[in-house]
Order: C-alpha cells, then structure tokens, then sequence
C-alpha cells in the first residue's frame, strides 16, 4: 500500500530564516538599532534618514579602529602587550587630525538656529 504525502509537509520541515540585525546587514560590529533609538531621542528626529544610523556606526567604526591601531603601535613601541589608556592619549596627541577632533571646543554651541534667506 502506497503512502500519500501530504502536499503541506515540506513546509513543516523547512528551517525557518533568522532575522539578520542592521548591524549584520551592514557589516558593522557597532550597534545601528541602538544609535537609531538614541538619535530619535533628539529635537531633529522627524529629519532623520533611515541610513543615518548605518552611516554613524560606520564611521564610529572606523575612528574606533584607527584610535586603537594608532595605540597598539604606541603600546609595541613602548613594549607593552597591553593597550592602556595612556597609549591611547598618546596616539592621539601624536595625531595631527585626531589631536584638533578631541580638542575641548573643537565643537562650539551656535546660539541659535540659522533661518532659511526666503523667511527673512
């Protein structure tokens, strides 16, 4: 006696697909969900583009890792095995860029929003 298949069955032992995070999607290892729910906490979150999450862990990303390599050469050539914060500091003061970047007012507050010329 022959045994019918049911036509549905296959659907039962397919592997259901795991959801793949931004940050997977993106290849980032900084968390994009995360600055996307803290940059809608602001004043400008109507504004946002749903790849201004993405762009920012980018570049997180990369600051990160070139602070840090700047820094493991700081620590090689002090002969340490370890990074230590004071490598860190170094690496950055020995930085031409990274030194004005992390300077203190190196991002002043504007006073006030700039107004569009066709509302003056």
């Amino acid at each position: 006696m022959s045994r019918r298949r049911n036509r549905w069955s296959w659907s039962f032992h397919r592997r259901r697909q795991h959801s793949l995070s931004r940050s997977t999607r993106a290849e980032l290892q900084f968390p994009v969900s995360r600055l996307d729910r803290l940059l809608r906490l602001g004043p400008n979150a109507q504004r946002l583009s749903s790849s201004t999450p993405i762009f920012l862990a980018g570049i997180l990303e990369y600051l990160t890792a070139h602070i840090l390599d700047l820094a493991g050469v700081e620590a090689r050539s002090s002969h340490d095995v370890r990074i230590t914060p004071e490598h860190v500091q170094r690496a950055l003061d020995n930085h031409e860029y990274l030194s004005r970047l992390f300077q203190p007012g190196a991002f002043p507050r504007v006073s006030a929003m700039p107004v569009p010329e066709d509302r003056l």
